[in-house]
């Protein structure tokens, strides 16, 4: 068994995403309906973690407000300022990100979090933890919020660590989408290791590429992994065998952060990879079983995308019960039918791809891949 930090705050559930339909204004023709980032996957997690019995395992660590100085950390003061400008307003991240009257300060809350969760696991207060924090985080650019993110959750937590006696950080982002925020943050901070994994340039657009690969003291820190559509539980295996351990034992982290979004699952609206409960189970083990060769078992997660409410709970419980070690004889009901599914097994113009990357990364100066080649 392990000792897992676990923080939430029921606020996170009351950041105010409209009435939009999906991703779509409401209007004449577009019938009111919830936005896609609604409270409903998260809260879902959170109660199932109670009937399972598994909350009253973990550790609860309430979360603390982030600090002008610990956002400032990432983002920029005209952004900063920008935000609390629009405290206590509506307004738009961007077109697609609405947010409410409370949400700047709840975005502070789940910045804060992250912190929350990063210290608690720096102090031997856990071993290891899982953040579920909203807005998510991951899409946050230096100068500006998008992708239904407001601040850039994750990288604050690691600016964070790194100023608070670690040497080098490694985030491993397996959302569905690109972490483009995480990826400006640290363009040029060869302390930490950005690795994302996601559909190919599925959102943002035109951002993601494997050739961008960070710059100055960052150069080869930046490693992206776009992935075809269609890629299930053994294309995702296979990367990790293949780039991103590798590349975590290269680079020799301090701490591991996981950005941690389920819309890499199957049956999720806004992705097309093949994912289910299985597969976040045997990730999350594989990265446990780095950080406790790399960095005494430091290990953060801090919760990104998924917007199945009705699969994503069954998800965020396998990847809870693997940090911890605890089983609670829950099962994704769908399960069977996801293992099942055609293409799961890597297929062989999946492993190709993922050969040529790391190929790749293998030729890039400053990337651990090119330090474990020679």
């Amino acid at each position: 068994m392990r000792e897992t930090a676990f923080v939430w705050h029921e606020l996170y559930m009351w950041h105010d995403t409209s009435t939009y339909a999906g991703l779509y204004r409401p209007g004449l023709t577009v019938q009111p309906l919830q936005h896609y980032e609604s409270p409903e996957p998260k809260r879902r997690i959170r109660n199932l973690l109670e009937v399972s019995g598994l909350l009253d395992q973990l550790r609860r660590v309430a979360p603390a407000d982030a600090g002008d100085a610990d956002l400032l950390r990432v983002h920029t003061a005209d952004y900063l300022a920008k935000t609390e400008a629009a405290r206590g307003q509506n307004g738009l991240a961007d077109a697609e990100s609405p947010f409410g009257a409370a949400s700047i300060d709840i975005a502070r809350k789940a910045a804060g979090g992250a912190i929350s969760a990063v210290k608690a696991v720096l102090a031997g207060q856990a071993d290891n933890a899982y953040a579920l924090i909203r807005p998510p985080g991951h899409h946050a650019e230096p100068d500006a919020g998008g992708g239904f993110c407001i601040f850039s959750n994750a990288a604050v937590a690691a600016a964070w660590a790194l100023d608070n006696g670690c040497e080098r950080v490694a985030i491993i982002d397996w959302d569905v989408h690109h972490g483009n925020g995480t990826e400006s943050c640290f363009w040029e901070e060869g302390r930490v290791l950005a690795v994302s994994l996601h559909q190919d340039n599925w959102f943002p657009q035109n951002r993601g590429a494997h050739t961008d690969v960070g710059a100055g003291a960052g150069l080869g820190k930046n490693m992206n992994l776009p992935l075809m559509p269609g890629c299930g539980h053994g294309a995702y295996v296979y990367a990790f065998e293949q780039i991103v351990l590798p590349a975590l034992e290269a680079f020799r982290p301090d701490l591991i952060m996981v950005a941690c979004g389920f819309d890499s699952s199957i049956e999720d609206p806004l992705g097309r990879m093949l994912l289910h409960a299985d597969s976040y189970r045997a990730l999350t083990q594989m990265v446990l079983d780095a950080a406790d060769r790399l960095c005494g078992g430091r290990l953060v997660f801090t919760h990104e995308g998924g917007y199945n409410p009705a699969t994503t709970p069954f998800l965020g419980l396998a990847v809870v019960e693997t940090l911890s070690g605890r089983d609670t004889g829950i099962s994704d009901p769908s399960l069977p039918a996801h293992l099942a599914a055609a293409g799961q097994d890597l297929q062989p113009h999946q492993q190709a791809h993922i050969d040529a990357l790391r190929d790749f990364f293998r030729q890039q100066p400053g990337c651990p891949l090119a330090a474990e080649a020679t």
